[in-house]
């Protein structure tokens, strides 16, 4: 699993694990945001450790960044 350089917002967490599990980005954001809001259980602070965490073990993808300008 990695992150991902073309289809982050904010590190790529969200779209590294959707590009594993063959997933559209939107639909693990959305489960993210809803975990985070609605499941009982799971608090915004376990969410947003958790992304954090990822974030910093998580290694980037080898596709290279699109460089504008």
């Amino acid at each position: 699993m990695t992150k991902s350089h073309n289809n982050k917002r904010i590190f790529g967490v969200c779209a590294g694990i959707a590009n594993q599990l063959g997933m559209s980005t939107f639909w693990v954001r959305l489960f993210t945001v809803l975990a985070a809001a609605i499941i009982p259980g799971v608090s915004l602070l376990m969410v947003l450790t958790a992304y954090i965490v990822l974030a910093i073990v998580l290694p980037w993808d080898d596709e290279p960044r699109a460089i504008l300008g």
